[in-house]
């Protein structure tokens, strides 16, 4: 598939398959086309050029609000909306009954800060979440996806900007989620893919390496080897000077 902003193409000709019951990881520098793949896979945008398919259908054809109900989506960046914390959850289902929205909440890990809440899950959380904090937000959006229970998932680097305990708590949320499901998750950081069933590696808007972690580091001339050694030193140095 290509994909084009403005006349620029950004996409050249990129084809790569996202198993069924596996962990789809895309990776590569800043600006290499990874969040778009992403969002061309749920067709918020729509290709330039080439097909996707999903079960064989060209997504194109599909309405596009039967199609969506086939993903869920968790991104760095989270909507939320001045209500409760039930109601926030529950967008992810409409017409769950409390006992599921709670559920979905319980596997999200979300019971933990909301038992601090001054009225639990009944505590409204401000414009966008304000009152909460980034690991608090994403695990709202991460128990909306458990809610909705959608075959196919996409991750757009849930946890880049949480510190390490939250990060923790997050990918443990994340782990169940994710259990059976068709999953394509965007990574900057190399540690959140260690467990993928593959990686594929785009570097200016093309496909240059595609294969298990395992095997991408192997080949250490590779752009996958070289961002695995990179922000490995990048985390020696850290530490040392903390």
């Amino acid at each position: 598939m290509g994909f084009s902003y403005d006349d620029e193409q950004v996409l050249h000709d990129v084809s790569f398959t996202a198993r069924e019951g596996e962990v789809t990881a895309l990776v590569g520098p800043s600006g290499s086309g990874k969040s778009t793949c992403a969002r061309l896979a749920a067709r918020l945008l729509e290709t330039s050029e080439g097909t996707i398919t999903v079960g064989g259908v060209d997504i194109s054809t599909a309405d596009p609000e039967v199609l969506l109900g086939d993903y869920s989506m968790v991104f760095q960046d989270v909507t939320l909306f001045d209500d409760t914390v039930i109601e926030n959850i529950r967008l992810g289902r409409h017409g769950a009954t409390d006992a599921e929205t709670l559920a979905a909440a319980a596997a999200a890990d979300c019971d933990e800060f909301v038992q601090n809440l001054p009225q639990g899950y009944g505590t409204p959380i401000g414009e966008n979440g304000a009152r909460l904090s980034g690991g608090e937000r994403q695990r709202i959006s991460i128990a909306r996806a458990l809610l909705k229970n959608a075959p196919i998932i996409v991750l757009d680097e849930a946890t880049a900007s949480l510190d390490a305990e939250n990060e923790t708590q997050v990918q443990d949320a994340l782990s169940r989620l994710l259990a059976g499901k068709t999953v394509l998750v965007i990574a900057h950081r190399m540690r959140t893919v260690e467990n993928a069933d593959k990686v594929v590696v785009l570097s200016r808007g093309r496909v240059v390496e595609e294969g298990s972690p395992r095997d991408l580091r192997a080949r250490k001339d590779g752009i996958f080897a070289r961002m695995c050694a990179l922000q490995s030193a990048s985390a020696s140095w850290s530490l040392k000077h903390n």
